[in-house]
């Protein structure tokens, strides 16, 4: 009989051991973020959708209800290609606040997008160049409480991956400020204006320059008036058109003297109850 225990508990151990590795096999083979959706362009204006959460509610001192609710809007800002991607970024608000930005690209000419880059809380994105298929620069900050951290997502892939670059030095103590311009000749060479209107300081601008690939900057110049860059920066054939008839941002392409629209998305996203 207890020759008879024993196996059968060998046995339950053996089969519930397998189960256990199997298990911890498919977690392993999760990915660590869930595939972005996809949007299909309908020829209808995109809803980039937004949850609300009850975290980004505190977070941005937001009162909505049911009878109340907080209208969330999309704001896009520039327009590019790497390749045969087509990207734009921006950014999702209420109407006081920056909640999250945005980065979306297409491989499929519009019809398909999806969000490749993840949300940053309370920042925007807002200028992009791209020197060749793979190589590229999307600048952004923090605006919420005021602006700033000003920073480039870097990318030598065409867009697949992203890594952020913040402009200024860790040490240093006052980090306020937009990207106001920014332009790269090659892929070590690069310049970029700091606008810090909003923090007060004497010299309202700084001159930055980076001959790391815009992996780190190094300031070379502070003034009252707006400098100028150092290289000047591509006139793109992409560009963001706001339609004030469908209420959405068109993303267009020049097509000898005329722009062509390859896809429209909706300035309103969603409500917060």
């Amino acid at each position: 009989m207890k020759v008879v225990s024993r196996a059968l508990f060998l046995l339950i151990f053996a089969i519930f051991g397998t189960f256990a590795q199997e298990e911890a096999a498919k977690v392993e083979q999760q990915p660590a973020n869930p595939p972005a959706p996809v949007l299909e362009n309908r020829g209808k204006p995109i809803v980039v959708p937004y949850a609300c959460s009850a975290d980004d509610l505190q977070w941005g001192g937001l009162s909505c209800s049911e009878d109340e609710p907080c209208a969330i809007f999309l704001e896009l800002s520039a327009a590019e290609v790497a390749g045969n991607r087509i990207l734009i970024a921006g950014n999702l608000h209420s109407d006081a606040v920056t909640l999250y930005s945005v980065l979306l690209a297409s491989d499929d000419g519009g019809k398909t997008w999806t969000e490749v880059y993840q949300r940053t809380r309370g920042a925007a994105l807002d200028r992009i160049q791209f020197l060749d298929a793979n190589t590229g620069w999307i600048s952004g900050a923090q605006l919420f409480p005021i602006p700033q951290n000003p920073f480039l997502l870097v990318t030598t892939d065409g867009g697949k991956t992203w890594a952020e670059r913040t402009v200024f030095h860790e040490s240093a103590e006052d980090r306020f400020g937009v990207v106001q311009q920014f332009a790269f000749s090659d892929k070590d060479t690069g310049s970029l204006i700091v606008d810090r209107a909003q923090s007060g300081a004497e010299q309202r601008y700084a001159l930055f320059e980076s001959r790391t690939g815009g992996d780190s900057w190094n300031i070379v110049e502070e003034s009252s008036k707006a400098p100028k860059l150092n290289i000047a920066p591509p006139v793109s054939q992409w560009r963001v058109h706001v339609d004030a008839a469908t209420k959405s941002f068109h993303v267009e392409h020049r097509q000898g003297e005329r722009w062509v629209s390859v896809a429209a998305f909706a300035v309103k996203s969603d409500n917060c109850r």
